[in-house]
């Protein structure tokens, strides 16, 4: 069965004159030629993880400069999707739900199989992994397992950022953009450097989501919101090549959800977004990050220690209906804290190179989760089933509840302690290079868990009142494991050619499903009750805090990979990749709970591809094109769900430069499409979303260090769908965004 998606509304409004007119102003200003020029031709530092640069690596990845990042208008890991070969984030309708694919697999909830690291410092929930980058000098993401260097979580891959720096370029910046939604977005950022020892930097932005979608309960728009971050760096270089770096940054945001639509299965539609419940995510995210390296003549040290807050809060109507069934509330704080310590040798005058480092981490969670059951819900999912077996033994009675609304309530504290060695060593005979890794990871976790829920009850056969019952259930459980990730790789470098083979290991930690215990409670409460009045029932699978646990997911992963040169402004690349899987988490529904959804681990699962990129500039002109193909199942044969069988990213830029340069130094026409799909929404295989692919376009004007953008996005206003789930045996939708337009100006001065 294939959904395409419905039509959904969508608002178009014209641009406000007086900013267009503000904005032509400050184009035509006198540019500062010399501060765009060196903006555009800063240099960055490698990874010390890398040795020598990517080019040379045996892996497969995507790099995008400052001038990339900013014509791919990528403003955050989303805008990545199809840019990048057989990788995917779909908008789920929250930054919660930052969801990430690659290469067939993926993960919905708590642990990730793609890496984020910001100047070198992992970001470690997830959570956080949606947000809006800040003044990015490079975008590198290295496709393929990349456990042995980065550790837990980057079983499919990596995205490292790399921040601009007061050393690469000094001034200032300042974005503002108005899209006809309503959204808009303002930031401005200084990069200055008082001597050639210090340097320091500040920025702050702000933006309002306008949203697109309505909820027909109230006609209030359901996915706007808002978000503000801010951001300090202080760096300090000396004579004899240390160089130190601090860091803080905070994100604050604010908004609505979430716009899921009722599948009417009889009409073949989507019905209106219509809840009753209010529903949003809030979220606080502090990270303070140190780091401390220097580089001798055949040695360079690299130490980074990292202090990060995530504090967020989920309030969710769980129906998605204008029934009131339940609400969740799950508010969590967590702290975590990492140290990494990294030594790399590569003497000239020997062929051996080699990478030695540790990394540590802890992260301690609070969570307070409570599942509150309202007049609907008590009717239709506890009543009427303790009343169909009551009915059963007992003709013409029942059990009656006082509540109208009652919570189940449940707190969590959960600490994850994680140690780790690794080393690389690579021998360079010749065009040839072969290298061989190793990680070890020792990992611990627990978790204390309380759970709580009371009512009063009657049993109309022999009580005369209503009587208290009360459900508690509490303990802890505790996990470690202990994962040893190989790696071996052989390369190749001729002079317009680099070949390479890859065998390694990946690995995703394990944990435990919190979101288990509501339904958990509810079963034994159910079954408790029905003691009393002496009525058995078949009691549901899970009703153990056992049961919660799941085991790490480990795979084999065998790539070979080739980038051709044959001219000089033609780049091409070409991998293809063979993935096994044993244990993969997926997300599933409990079996025997109405809506609780729980990690469970898959037996095997297999997953093989293709990718191909290609990159040509000449003149005026830029050519991309990066297609990724992936045929990932289970044990079964049947599609893994929520992860695009195909990618592809066709763009092009023409930049028309002007001979008087009174208006603008040059004029870029671009416009890209980007596509993905099938992608199969349940394990049966009886749901998908075909292929679709979004147009973009946009015209900038440029001038010195300043630029107008006008642009359009989905202009072909395709219809699609991101997201599907069931509950309470219904079929629900995310819809993706429609057509809409901006205009964005950027100043460096």
């Amino acid at each position: 069965m294939g959904i395409a998606g419905a039509e959904c509304r969508h608002y178009l409004c014209g641009v406000n004159f007086a900013a267009l007119t503000l904005a032509l102003s400050l184009l035509s200003a006198s540019p500062d030629r010399e501060a765009a020029d060196t903006l555009a031709s800063s240099v960055s530092t490698a990874d010390i993880k890398l040795s020598g640069t990517l080019s040379s690596s045996p892996l497969a990845f995507t790099e995008l400069n400052m001038q990339g990042i900013e014509r791919n208008s990528v403003r955050s890991a989303g805008d990545l999707s199809a840019v990048v070969p057989n990788f995917f984030q779909p908008d789920y309708g929250s930054h919660m739900t930052s969801s990430m694919y690659f290469r067939g697999f993926g993960s919905r909830m708590d642990q990730a199989v793609v890496g984020i690291y910001v100047d070198g410092v992992p970001v470690l929930n997830k959570n956080a992994y949606d947000f809006d980058f800040p003044d990015l000098r490079k975008i590198s993401v290295l496709r393929g397992p990349q456990s042995v260097l980065f550790g837990r979580n980057t079983s499919l891959g990596v995205i490292c950022l790399e921040t601009l720096s007061p050393f690469d370029w000094t001034g200032m910046r300042a974005v503002a953009e108005a899209v006809s939604n309503g959204s808009w977005k303002g930031s401005a950022s200084v990069y200055r450097r008082p001597s050639s020892h210090l340097g320091w930097s500040a920025s702050a932005s702000f933006s309002h989501e306008g949203g697109f979608f309505d909820n027909a309960y109230d006609g209030s728009r359901c996915d706007s919101g808002n978000a503000l971050s801010l951001r300090g760096r202080l760096q300090w270089r000396d004579e004899g090549g240390w160089r130190l770096d601090n860091s803080i940054s905070a994100g604050w945001l604010r908004e609505g959800g979430y716009a899921y639509a009722l599948w009417d299965a009889a009409g073949q539609t989507l019905l209106p977004v219509n809840y009753n419940d209010p529903s949003g995510y809030e979220r606080l995210h502090i990270t303070d990050a140190l780091s401390a390296s220097r580089s001798w003549t055949d040695t360079d040290l690299s130490i980074s220690a990292s202090w990060q807050l995530l504090d967020d809060a989920l309030e969710l109507d769980n129906d998605f209906t204008p029934a009131s069934c339940f609400r969740l509330l799950q508010q969590q704080t967590e702290h975590g804290a990492t140290a990494e310590m990294i030594l790399r040798r590569h003497p000239a005058d020997s062929r051996w190179t080699c990478l030695a480092g540790s990394f540590v981490f802890g992260k301690w969670l609070k969570m307070h989760s409570p599942v509150t059951f309202l007049e609907d819900g008590i009717d239709e999912l506890i009543l009427a089933n303790a009343n169909a077996g009551i009915a059963t033994a007992f003709p013409g009675e029942r059990l009656l509840i006082r509540e109208r609304s009652f919570p189940i309530d449940s707190e969590f504290y959960i600490p994850v302690y994680g140690v780790s060695t690794f080393s690389e060593i690579s021998w360079h005979p010749g065009i040839w290079t072969i290298s061989a890794g190793l990680r070890l990871n020792a990992e611990w976790t627990s978790m204390d868990y309380g759970s709580r829920a009371g009512i009063h009850y009657l049993f109309t056969l022999f009580m005369d009142d209503y009587k208290s019952f009360v459900t508690e259930f509490s303990g802890r459980e505790r996990q470690s494991f202990f994962v040893p990730v190989p790696k071996l790789s052989v390369s190749c470098e001729l002079e317009r050619a680099c070949l390479y083979a890859v065998m390694q290991r990946g690995y995703k930690a394990g944990g435990f499903n919190t979101q288990l215990f509501s339904d958990i409670l509810q079963n034994r409460m159910m079954d408790g009750l029905m003691r009393n009045l002496g009525v058995s029932m078949h009691g549901a699978s899970y009703d153990s805090a056992s049961a919660t646990r799941y085991r790490p997911e480990s795979t084999w992963n065998f790539e070979l990979g080739s980038r051709f040169f044959p001219a000089e402004r033609l780049h091409i690349g070409a991998n293809l990749f063979w993935i096994e899987c044993t244990n993969q988490q997926i997300t599933v529904m409990a079996p025997g709970m109405s809506t609780g959804r729980m990690m469970s681990n898959a037996a095997r699962s297999r997953s093989r591809g293709a990718e191909l990129s290609a990159a040509w500039s000449g003149g005026a002109w830029s050519l991309n094109a990066d297609y990724g193909y992936t045929l990932a199942t289970d044990s079964d044969g049947r599609r893994i769900p929520y992860a695009p069988e195909n990618t592809l990213s066709l763009s092009g830029l023409y930049a028309w430069k002007l001979p008087d340069g009174r208006l603008a130094d040059a004029i870029d026409f671009a416009a890209s499409l980007r596509g993905v799909g099938r992608i199969w929404w349940d394990e049966e295989n009886s749901l998908c979303q075909p292929f679709y692919a979004v147009l973009r376009a946009s015209v900038t004007l440029r001038r010195g260090g300043r630029s107008l953008s006008l642009w359009g996005d989905n202009l072909s206003n395709a219809a699609y769908n991101t997201f599907w789930f069931r509950s309470m045996r219904r079929d629900f939708f995310s819809m993706g965004k429609p057509i809409r337009f901006g205009i964005r100006l950027n100043c460096n001065i």
